[in-house]
Order: C-alpha cells, then sequence, then structure tokens
C-alpha cells in the first residue's frame, strides 16, 4: 500500500485561484458527481441555499480519519463559518460567508476540499494556517491588566524602580475596553454607566502617580467580566429545521416508477412511500395501504394510532409497522412540526448573562457619586478625595462578586447532574412560582408497560398466559410486543417456540404454540375468533388508564394482559415537593387524550382546571404565554419536538438528556440524569445563590458607604479607597464560592 505523505494546501485565500487553474471535470459547478472514478470521493447536496450547503458523503460512515481530516481543512478555510460533520448520518453542513466569493465557487472550493481530505495528511494545527479561535480574536484584557498590577506593585510597595511612562502605558492599554464600553454608554444608551465611573476614578489616580490604585481596580474588573461572560449561555441555539431531524432521502412514486430523492425536492402532489422503521417526512393523506404510527413526538400519544387510507398522517412521526403511499400536502417548515420549529425561533431571544437587582442598582448610584465626587473636588481642591469617592462605588464589587456566585452555582450544579445553561436562566429559576409539565416522556416514562397479567380461566395460571402472549408476541415490532417481551424476561419465564403465525396490523396475531392455536390481540381481535363474555371485559373505570390485549386458545378466552404509560418513579414525590413545599402552581400540559390527561393529573393531585390535553405545539406555547401575562414566571418541562415552542415561550425550559436533539438545544436546564428530582434541586441552587446575591450587596455596600462619609468629611487616601473597595469585593467573592467550597 502507498504510503501516506504530508502534503501542505496552497492558502485558504489562494484555493479558489488553484481550483480555476486546475478545473475538475468530475463535478458540476453546483457540486454533485457526475461519472466517478473509484478514487474520487463520491458526494452529492442535499439541501443548499446561499451562505448554508449540506452535503451527503458515504464515506463519512466508515473512515473517521477522513472525517476529521475534512472537519480540519473545512475549519482552515477563511469563508466557513461553521462546519458540522455527522458520520453517522454521511453528513457535512457548512455554513460560509455570502459575501467572500460568489456562490458557485464556494461549491466548487467545498468540492475541491472533500477530495483534498482523501488524498492529504493534514498537519497538525499548530504547523497549520488554522482559522484563529473565538478566544485567540478576543482582546486580552486579563493578562494585560495582571501586567499593569504587577508594575504597580513592582514600583510601589516593593520599591523597584520602573519608568512610569511604562507603567501609565500599560494601565492606558489595559483600560482601553473599559473606556470603550464607557463610550459606547454615552453615544448608544445617552447615559454615564458604570464604565464611565471607572474611567474618571483610574483616570485621576493615574494621573496623580499612584498607579498601584487604578491597577488593583482594572485587575478585578477583567476578573469580574471573564467570569461573568463564563456565565452566559455555553451553547448557542442551532440552525434548526426540521429536515435535519429526518431522513436524507425519500421514495416517491412518479409515472408509475418508484425513485428516490432528496428529502429537499419533495413537492406538493408527490406521491411519497413510507416503509416500516421511517419517518414520515409531509404532511398529507394516505392514498392507500395502512401503518401502526407512532405520533408520540408531534402530539404526545403515548400509543401508536393505525391510519388507512383517506387518514391525515404528518411529518416526523413514525411508521412503526406497514406501508402507506401518501399524498404529499405540505413539506418541510410548511408541515406542522416544521411550523412548530418555526414558532420556537421567533420565540423573544434573552440576554443570558445575569440581570439583577444590585447591578440596576449599582447603575442608578453613577451619576449620584460623579456629583458627589464633583462636590468634594469644588470643597477642596483636592483631586486625591475627588478620586477616593469615585473609588467608593458598588460596581466593581458587585461586577466581581455576582457572576463569581453565579458561576459557582452552575458549577456545584454541573457536579449534581443538571446544567444550567446560563446565569439569566438561575436567576429565573429563583424565581419560578408556575412550573408546567408535558406528559408523556415527562411526568411517564413515554414507554408501553406491563402493569398486570389476569389469568380469566380457573384451569389456566397466569404464568401461562404470559407464556403464550410473549411465544405469540415474539419478534414482532409493536411497543406492546416489545413490553410484553420485556416483561416475560424480567420474570425470568421462559418463552415457548413458535410455530406457523398471521400478524394482522392493528388487531393481533394467530399462532401455532405446543399444538394449540393461540389468539393474542385486541378486544376486537379475539371477539372474532373467540367467546368473550361481559364479565371478562375491562370495565369502564379499569379502563381509565390502561388498556389491555388478550389471549385466547382454540377459539376459549385464557387471560388479559393489561400495560399503561406508567408514571415515572418519582413524578408523585416530585410533584407534591412542589405544591406543598415549594408552593408553587403545577399544569399539565399534554398532546394526549383528555381522559388520559385526568387521570395522570388525579393521579398526582393536580385539579382538573390546570390539566389542558389534546394540545399541539402551537397550543402549548399559547399555554405558556398566556400565563406569563397573567405576571406569572413559568418554567416549562418537557421533551420532544411538540414541546419545543413552549419550552422557548417558558421563563425557564427544562428538558432531559435523553430528550430530542431540539427540546436539548432549546432547553435552559438540562437534567442529565433524566430524573425530575433535578427540577427540585436546580431551584434550590438558584434561591440559595439568590440569597447570596443579596448577602454580597451589603457586604459590598456597608463598609463602601462607611468609607465614603469618611471620604466625603474627613479625607481618605485613593489606595485606601481602593482597599476597602476591593477588599470588601474579595470577601464578597470568597462568600459566593461557597456552593463549591462544600
Amino acid at each position: 500500500m502507498a504510503k501516506e505523505t504530508a502534503v501542505q494546501l496552497p492558502p485558504p485565500q489562494n484555493l479558489v485561484s488553484s481550483i480555476s487553474q486546475k478545473p475538475n471535470p468530475k463535478f458540476t459547478a453546483n457540486g454533485t458527481h457526475n461519472h466517478c472514478p473509484p478514487s474520487v470521493v463520491v458526494h452529492s447536496i442535499v439541501h443548499a441555499i446561499p451562505g448554508r450547503i449540506r452535503y451527503r458523503i458515504p464515506r463519512l460512515r466508515n473512515d473517521p480519519e477522513y472525517a476529521q481530516r475534512l472537519q480540519v481543512l473545512l475549519e482552515a478555510d477563511s469563508s466557513t463559518i461553521d462546519v458540522r460533520v455527522k458520520p453517522a448520518a454521511a453528513s457535512l453542513a457548512v455554513v460560509y460567508k455570502v459575501s467572500k466569493i460568489a456562490d458557485a465557487e464556494t461549491r466548487s472550493l467545498l468540492s475541491y476540499l472533500i477530495q483534498s481530505a482523501s488524498e492529504v495528511t493534514v498537519l497538525k494545527p499548530s504547523q497549520s494556517a488554522l482559522k484563529p479561535t473565538d478566544s485567540e480574536q478576543k482582546w486580552p484584557g486579563l493578562p494585560i491588566s495582571l501586567l499593569a498590577l504587577t508594575l504597580g506593585v513592582l514600583g510601589g510597595p516593593l520599591g523597584f524602580s520602573v519608568p512610569p511612562i511604562i507603567m501609565a502605558g500599560t494601565i492606558a492599554i489595559a483600560a482601553l475596553p473599559v473606556a470603550i464600553r464607557a463610550w459606547e454608554g454615552i453615544r448608544d444608551e445617552r447615559k454615564l454607566n458604570i464604565d464611565f465611573l471607572d474611567v474618571m476614578a483610574i483616570a485621576i489616580t493615574t494621573l496623580q502617580g499612584q498607579f498601584l490604585t487604578p491597577s488593583l481596580m482594572l485587575g478585578l474588573i477583567e476578573v469580574g467580566d471573564n467570569i461573568r461572560d463564563r456565565t452566559a449561555r455555553s451553547s448557542k441555539l442551532q440552525t434548526l429545521d426540521l429536515l435535519n431531524s429526518l431522513g436524507q432521502f425519500v421514495w416517491v412514486e412518479r409515472d408509475g416508477t418508484k425513485v428516490e430523492i432528496p428529502i429537499q425536492d419533495v413537492q406538493p402532489g408527490d406521491t411519497v412511500i413510507v416503509y416500516p422503521g421511517e419517518q414520515v417526512p409531509v404532511d398529507g393523506n394516505i392514498l392507500r395501504g395502512k401503518a401502526l404510527l407512532d405520533e408520540q413526538k408531534l402530539t404526545g400519544e403515548s400509543m401508536p394510532v393505525l391510519k388507512r387510507k383517506g387518514q391525515p398522517v404528518f411529518a416526523s412521526t413514525l411508521v412503526r409497522e406497514g406501508q402507506i403511499y401518501i399524498l404529499a400536502e405540505r413539506t418541510g417548515n410548511d408541515t406542522r412540526a416544521g411550523q412548530s420549529i418555526q414558532l420556537m425561533q421567533q420565540a423573544p431571544v434573552h440576554d443570558t448573562r445575569i440581570e439583577n437587582y444590585a447591578i440596576k442598582i449599582a447603575q442608578r448610584a453613577v451619576l449620584p457619586t460623579l456629583l458627589l465626587g464633583g462636590a468634594v473636588f469644588a470643597a477642596t481642591r483636592n483631586p486625591s478625595r475627588a478620586a477616593s469617592v469615585l473609588t467608593l462605588d458598588f460596581a466593581t464589587g458587585i461586577r466581581v462578586s455576582v457572576p463569581t456566585t453565579v458561576l459557582a452555582a452552575l458549577t456545584y450544579a454541573a457536579r449534581n447532574g443538571i446544567l444550567i445553561r446560563s446565569g439569566r436562566a438561575l436567576e429565573k429559576l429563583a424565581e419560578v412560582d408556575t412550573v408546567v409539565f408535558d406528559k408523556t416522556g415527562t411526568l411517564t416514562k413515554g414507554e408501553v408497560t406491563v402493569i398486570a397479567v389476569e389469568s380469566l380461566n380457573p384451569a389456566t395460571s397466569p404464568q401461562r398466559v404470559l407464556e403464550l402472549a410473549a411465544a405469540a408476541e415474539k419478534r414482532l415490532t409493536h411497543p406492546v410486543a416489545e413490553a410484553v417481551i420485556r416483561y416475560a424476561e424480567a420474570q425470568n419465564i421462559e418463552i415457548p417456540s413458535r410455530g406457523k403465525w398471521d400478524y394482522q396490523l392493528g388487531l393481533g396475531v394467530r399462532a401455532e404454540i405446543d399444538g394449540q392455536t393461540v389468539y393474542v390481540g385486541s378486544e376486537r381481535f379475539v371477539r372474532q375468533n373467540s367467546t368473550l363474555s361481559n364479565s371478562q371485559q375491562d370495565s369502564p373505570t379499569e379502563s381509565d388508564r390502561s388498556s389491555a390485549i388478550y389471549v385466547a386458545i382454540n377459539g376459549e378466552i385464557q387471560g388479559r394482559i393489561k400495560y399503561s404509560d406508567i408514571l415515572r418513579e418519582e413524578s408523585r414525590e416530585v410533584i407534591t415537593a412542589l405544591l406543598t413545599v415549594e408552593g408553587v402552581e403545577v399544569h399539565i400540559l399534554t398532546g394526549d387524550n383528555e381522559r388520559t390527561a385526568n387521570s395522570v393529573a388525579a393521579e398526582l393531585g393536580i385539579p382538573p382546571s390546570h390539566t389542558h390535553a389534546e394540545a399541539f405545539p402551537e397550543q402549548k406555547a399559547t399555554v405558556v404565554r398566556q400565563l406569563h401575562e397573567q405576571g406569572k414566571t413559568v418554567a416549562f418541562v418537557g421533551d420532544g419536538i411538540n414541546d419545543s415552542p413552549a419550552l422557548a415561550y417558558a421563563d425557564v425550559s427544562v428538558s432531559f438528556a435523553n430528550g430530542s436533539e431540539i427540546a436539548r438545544e432549546t432547553a435552559d436546564l438540562v437534567l442529565m440524569q433524566n430524573d425530575l428530582h433535578g427540577l427540585l434541586e436546580a431551584m434550590a441552587i438558584a434561591r440559595k445563590a439568590n440569597e447570596l446575591i443579596r448577602q454580597n450587596t451589603g457586604i459590598i455596600a456597608v463598609p463602601n458607604l462607611a468609607a465614603m462619609v469618611i471620604a466625603v468629611l474627613f479625607g481618605l487616601n485613593p489606595l485606601a479607597a481602593t482597599l476597602v473597595n476591593n477588599g470588601s469585593t474579595v470577601v464578597a467573592g470568597v462568600n459566593g464560592l461557597r456552593p463549591i467550597l462544600k
């Protein structure tokens, strides 16, 4: 085998010219392939709009080294903004700068890189022309501030001879971001902000030659700002669209012939074919065939629904069994699921950094502090006393202690399996007075579970009923069949072998077991093939929460197996704690039917007035908005596509680590252990953090106010004022770290 050698690609800015000099005849201008020899990487465009393109590259599935090389090459190009490689889906998505070069040239460039990744050994990042990361492009404020502080200490307390011009110049450079923010506040907001106050104090003390005072201030300001930025939401909301969550290709029937086309090419009026295990890619009506559809992602309905000719089906639902031909009516973002995602993206976007009463108070104190400093200077003609007044503000301490407390709380939560994405989410979580839960998969397990096996014939034991059902249901993909098999295995039941069998979609299965003809299925199916007396049927009270399949032998009923989507083990305890201990209002908001929703609510102690059933995604968002408009601070807990609009409109959105990708990405808080107890713990962490912030405000305010009185009446050295201000800041900062010091 030929040895792979390292090859240096042309610099990114020269790649387009390289392509024009060496055209690749195997690819068209839009990047799709014509006749390709074996050495060429086969790829095709799945979806493209200006600035964003998605490819299908089969090689990604089984060549991780190629995938890694491709990612590095694409990220090295200056025209790319974001690169997402998904090997399992053989998918490559690239977001690029539209204005950089012509769109056709960009596609040619990407095709070139897709080919090059198979032939080039990419050098280590330190040796390659990788574009700088965000952190590398960011102004190095903290290192410069620390340098200024070091020089201030050397030239002050330690007595080293450091030229004043060097110390003053370093302070001026370090203060540049603060000065810019102060100017932007004047220019954009027409007001004097905290940064203006800091600039004034830094400028006065620097001009007086007191270099340690401004360098200490700058050091703490930069530390606080860095911590504050870390409390911002750590993962940006992805550009989500429905097509990303569906298959890449779709079978359609055109002119009597079945053809496979990219999902983006499906048009209203096409006849779409969906096979078992596939997601429905469009909204439409069934032309022919029948199928068992799992609609849980869209409607929250826990049980699959049998649908036949003439009935509607919706994109993102899953065909469990059967095969259907659908007349496409709506595609992509026009579908009901697509509109849910659009509704989510239209939700208001909040600043992810913490907003709190303390910072607002500090902002209001800016003008009075300036006036007081000016009055002191006018009365004494002493700039040092004026500088002391300006130094003794609450801003620096609050700007350090608040984000330190928030970061400590987020870190503590993460250690306990709770991902809180932002300081704002933490703040709102402490204020929550209403919690709205989705039902299926949130309060319940979201899957069919056997809850009872009953014998209806004295001669047949419950164990025998389970044995026969498990034998008949073997290798069927229906969720009830899977639940029966799981239950039988958990009970260590020895499952008999099955002979000839016949499965009728939506009804049941007939099978030869131990020389007998066994029927297992719905009440309707069993009635057709055996005798079912009234006493053997479910009573209305019994069927409120559960359903049943029946087992018959040679035309005689033997027993039944009850199943349901049961509650999570922790649901009752968590709801009780929310209602009694936390004193919050609890609602259920589900797409499931009203009977089931009311039954679950009653079991959990939630009143009917707080139960909202048969709600599609847009209705869920409306309910959350209405609660918010009533003045409530709302947390919504959900895990599916149908929950994403409600998650986006809630004050605090909560999902699970095993929830849908869209729900996880929308959520402010993700319960990594998939346990609702995490919600209670997160609320406790948020309230403790809020309490610490209030404590820290007092720790900062009291000594600074006392020192300010002294500075106004008797005078105070600016360095002493800085030590009081910074000392209270350090104490408050350490107090804010208490959550992670336990």
